[in-house]
């Protein structure tokens, strides 16, 4: 999921778009690579950071809500199992045991109320944005927001070629 060239060419659309309004609204593309750099700055994971809040000299992301390093792993066990899923809206419930569910479905219930808030530091550079961990999360239909997976899990060179792609 986190290979952008194997992304099919609505998914690479559907990231250049989001990628490109989200740097307008935080001030430019080096303001949400300088943010995306920093987050990965932080260990052992950016989602276990105690403040719920990360800052680069230009921007901030927050969250409401600490998330607990055996919810981080569910979903890089996640990830790992669906790495070669082309679609970003694969449904993570498909092909998992009852084990596997229950720890999904848990992990579902504590990571849907957070909501992430990007935000420039000086408000002149844009309004910021926000996202979500799941675009949907049904009983028998969870799809990670691949947003979610770009800024948390992937690297940021796939940033860079998601601003980068040309249609």
């Amino acid at each position: 999921m986190c290979n952008f060239n194997k992304q099919s060419e609505e998914s690479k659309m559907m990231m250049h778009l989001f990628m490109k309004n989200a740097a307008k609204n935080v001030g430019g593309v080096n303001f949400l690579l300088a943010l995306i750099e920093a987050m990965k700055s932080k260990k052992p994971h950016p989602l276990m950071y105690k403040e719920c809040k990360i800052a680069s000299n230009n921007s901030i992301i927050k969250w409401n809500k600490v998330v607990f390093k055996d919810k981080v792993e569910v979903i890089e066990q996640i990830l790992a199992l669906h790495r070669s899923s082309e679609a970003p809206s694969f449904n993570i419930l498909e092909g998992v045991n009852t084990k596997q569910r229950k720890n999904i479905m848990n992990m579902v219930r504590a990571l849907s109320p957070i909501e992430f808030v990007v935000t420039p530091q000086n408000p002149n550079d844009g309004d910021g944005f926000s996202f979500t961990v799941f675009e949907k999360a049904e009983d028998t239909d969870v799809r990670l927001n691949p947003i979610f997976v770009a800024f948390f899990f992937c690297s940021v060179e796939f940033t860079k070629k998601a601003l980068k792609y040309e249609c």
